[in-house]
């Protein structure tokens, strides 16, 4: 019998998406749920992960979970095609988290390059809460729980992934073949893997202030497109610039088609050709910016009028966010079950256990 291919993929809700998350998973998500390839395709919105660094603050994540799921379906996710649920509804989530914290060490747990990574943005030092410690334990729980095959997130997750990994080799080593070990599907354009924020720091976060959202005015990208940082060297518009740690070039190799040019900067054949006369001089920054505010706006605005459709009629989102609780937790369960059969703790279901224990006491 073919293994079933299924995705599971999700955001944390900590406010509104941004096109970091467009690029580098959002939008293969939808192409992927469009392309017939997977049998089912689980999408979260996962609170439970979020609350393990804003614990003090949970109206933040509640007013968020509507947020995200609204970027959700403004991008062209279809209830109808993938499965859209929240974390924290999925009990079964938190047990299957407990049995694998069995499998992994602390010292592992340390070396995580994302954990690491995140630990420092968050300057929690020494205080570090359990919960966030634990979060590639949480994270192979929600993966192993839908029997995933495929992961698409950004290469920043590839260490969480590969620990999941670990933990389901464990798992399997030790009570049998139960759970699916995942395969990381990382982003095809290379410039999409992490989008540097609008500041030239390496990564887009909200509480850099460095987004542009998913749900932005025209003239809030407008605004931020201007005030990107560009090459500090290039300082009048016949100095040579740098293309390399560029934000206004990285967002044109992620967002910028063929078909761009003719539309909006008919000058120019191509990509390739804009780099080179920025790279030897007189080409203007401000040129460059216009170019890709009119790829920006043509990107988003479709993406917002969807949003501003749907926010009309809220409680629809929350009744398909419930019926998609209900489908993932249908699922979980039967995976749960599987587990706790492999662990041997499923008394009340094995008859053949029961049997041997009369027997076993009837003899004495």
């Amino acid at each position: 019998m073919t293994k079933e291919k299924i995705i599971l993929t999700g955001d944390r809700p900590t406010g509104r998406l941004h096109i970091g998350h467009y690029v580098g998973s959002l939008r293969r998500r939808v192409e992927l749920q469009n392309s017939g390839l997977y049998d089912k395709i689980f999408v979260f919105i996962a609170d439970a992960q979020a609350l393990t660094d804003n614990v003090d603050n949970p109206e933040k994540v509640r007013q968020n979970v509507i947020e995200v799921a609204l970027d959700y379906l403004a991008c062209g996710l279809d209830p109808e095609k993938s499965t859209i649920f929240i974390q924290s509804q999925i009990a079964e989530l938190c047990e299957l988290s407990f049995y694998f914290m069995n499998m992994v060490t602390v010292s592992r747990l340390q070396r995580n390059p994302t954990v690491k990574a995140e630990i420092q943005l968050r300057n929690f030092d020494a205080s570090i809460p359990v919960g966030f410690f634990t979060y590639p334990i949480s994270q192979a729980a929600d993966i192993t729980a839908f029997k995933a095959t495929t992961v698409p997130v950004g290469e920043d997750q590839e260490p969480m992934l590969e620990q999941a990994r670990e933990i389901v080799r464990r798992f399997n080593y030790i009570y049998g073949e139960t759970l699916v070990e995942p395969e990381i599907l990382l982003p095809e354009n290379a410039a999409c893997l992490r989008l540097p924020g609008t500041d030239g720091k390496a990564k887009m976060s909200k509480s850099l202030g460095n987004c542009i959202y998913l749900s932005d005015s025209a003239d809030e990208i407008q605004k931020k497109v201007k005030g990107m940082y560009t090459d500090p060297d290039h300082l009048r518009v016949q100095d040579p610039g740098k293309v390399e740690g560029n934000p206004v070039f990285t967002y044109l190799d992620a967002f910028c088609r063929p078909e761009h040019f003719g539309l909006y900067l008919p000058d120019y054949p191509n990509l390739d050709e804009l780099k080179a006369h920025y790279q030897r001089g007189g080409l203007g920054d401000m040129k460059v910016k216009g170019f890709l505010n009119s790829i920006m706006q043509e990107t988003l605005e479709p993406i917002r009028n969807r949003r501003k459709e749907f926010e009309k009629d809220i409680p629809a989102i929350y009744e398909m966010l419930k019926k998609g609780c209900d489908e993932a937790r249908e699922v979980a369960a039967a995976t749960l079950d599987d587990v706790r059969k492999a662990m041997k703790i499923n008394y009340f279901d094995d008859a053949d256990l029961i049997a041997e224990q009369v027997k076993k006491f009837s003899a004495e």
